[in-house]
């Protein structure tokens, strides 16, 4: 049964609108219709093949940047529903989430970011934004996606001052110490309950950890000794899912109640109550932030920095820094339609402008394809990974 938003709810009628007017959609919500817009987008299809932890031919089961946008609509999608929120701009902003994501999850993004150092730096967040305002080319009218404010606000989950002031409206509550919408909030959350719980998965699917070692995680063993408990002959993949969906559910409980109870006592009475905040509404109670501070360190220390893992991310720093270097000392090794785009940026912006233009068809290859390009430019042969 579908219960009434709340009216401190993002609402499509009253929307701040989109960059490019628009007509109305006729069936569709304007944020159902930012939805349906990612959903359609080139920057989406490639998530099937960028890395989450395991680069993408290791493993078929494997998550990729694809499924755990997918996973963070849903678990975001369940929490908005409950808290009365706006469900359809809660998985517009969970799907655009990742968008701006490199190959080779954020070893990639680490590598394209030391790349970039001297021309301003890159950032996965921003180069979401970046995606749906500018890059995109599927619409006759306008760049990009022309999304909602709201949906933009939402994928900008975090930016330096330097870069705010050169975002305008989407980049303001940077500059003012505001808040995002509980739709943006509750989905950043969701992104760490969909990652953390699903790394674990599929850690212990490669078998680079082990029930064992996740023992010593609290939020793990209580639910393990719970399923134990109740399905003593229960073993392998049956067991690790019905542990970890507890573990998720656990977590999403604490969350909306912990948030109701926030919510009650801050008694926001319309959106802009939830801007001008003094601090965020959606979180966790202070128990479960310490138990999730607990699972993160031990995946990084355990899962990240595993030798094989961390023996992947070496390797796509080559590849990635070899890329950058190779294209920004010769252009003419682009496809032609970016060196059109390099020429007019180094027209326009100097070697600043034409550093961007290649970080952003670097960024926008998937794992297979990086591998290809090294390959092909490089005469490698045999697996790079």
């Amino acid at each position: 049964m579908n219960k009434q938003k709340a009216p401190y709810a993002a609402m499509p009628t009253t929307s701040r609108g989109r960059r490019f007017k628009e007509t109305s959609p006729t069936y569709r919500s304007e944020f159902q219709r930012d939805r349906d817009r990612i959903i359609h987008s080139t920057g989406f299809r490639r998530l099937e093949y960028k890395t989450q932890v395991f680069v993408n031919h290791e493993g078929d089961l494997y998550r990729t940047r694809l499924t755990h946008s997918l996973e963070v609509a849903q678990i975001a999608r369940s929490i908005s529903r409950t808290l009365r929120l706006d469900e359809d701009l809660t998985e517009a902003i969970a799907l655009a989430h990742d968008i701006g994501h490199t190959p080779f999850g954020h070893a990639g993004q680490d590598a394209l970011n030391a790349c970039m150092k001297q021309y301003g730096g890159f950032e996965h967040n921003l180069q979401s934004l970046r995606i749906v305002d500018e890059l995109e080319t599927l619409y006759a009218d306008f760049a990009g996606l022309n999304l909602c404010f709201e949906t933009r606000e939402g994928i900008l989950k975090h930016c330096s001052l330097k870069h705010a002031k050169e975002l305008g409206e989407v980049g303001e509550r940077f500059l003012n110490k505001k808040q995002a919408s509980l739709e943006a909030q509750l989905t950043n959350i969701a992104d760490q309950i969909a990652y953390n719980n699903h790394d674990i998965d599929d850690g212990l699917r490669s078998g680079l950890i082990t029930i064992e070692q996740m023992r010593n995680v609290e939020l793990f063993s209580a639910q393990y000794d719970k399923v134990m408990w109740k399905y003593p002959d229960l073993t392998g993949n049956r067991c690790v899912h019905e542990t970890i969906r507890r573990m998720i559910g656990e977590q999403v409980v604490d969350l909306v109640e912990t948030s109701r109870a926030t919510i009650q006592t801050a008694d926001p009475q319309s959106i802009e109550d939830i801007r001008n905040h003094s601090e965020q509404l959606i979180k966790f109670s202070e128990e479960m932030r310490t138990k999730n501070q607990q699972l993160k360190k031990f995946l990084r220390e355990n899962l990240y920095f595993h030798h094989k893992v961390y023996r992947m991310t070496r390797k796509a720093h080559q590849v990635i820094e070899a890329l950058f270097t190779v294209f920004m000392e010769d252009t003419r090794l682009l496809p032609p339609e970016h060196q059109h785009l390099c020429r007019d940026a180094l027209l326009e912006a100097g070697e600043i402008g034409q550093a961007r233009v290649i970080a952003d068809y670097v960024a926008g290859m998937t794992d297979r394809y990086a591998t290809k390009e090294y390959a092909r430019l490089f005469g490698v042969r045999g697996d790079v990974f």
